[in-house]
């Protein structure tokens, strides 16, 4: 994702198998390392995060969910403008190593 006037962003994934596990790694990146902040949408200049199973995709029944390949656990990240990868990356991996 870029926009020539903004900067250049990203988008990755994370499968922490159970919607609780993905919730726990949420609240560790938002309030224990400031990585960025849960949201229900992925557009904005922070780093945001979602639940997939709980959010944007919260109306499928959990067998469309299967059928599609969606884990209960799947966290999305749209990574934003602010901060540098190297900081980042270091919150990121400070929260994923204490779970």
């Amino acid at each position: 994702m870029s926009n020539k006037d903004y900067g250049f962003g990203g988008v990755f994934c994370i499968d922490m198998k159970t919607e609780g596990r993905a919730c726990r790694l949420m609240d560790k990146l938002q309030n224990s390392t400031k990585f960025g902040f849960m949201g229900v949408s992925l557009g904005y200049y922070e780093t945001l995060m979602t639940c997939s199973s709980r959010s944007t995709n919260s109306m499928m029944d959990s067998k469309e969910k299967e059928s599609a390949g969606m884990s209960p656990g799947l966290v999305r990240f749209s990574v934003g403008y602010v901060g540098t990868f190297e900081q980042k990356w270091s919150q990121f991996t400070k929260a994923y190593s204490e779970m």
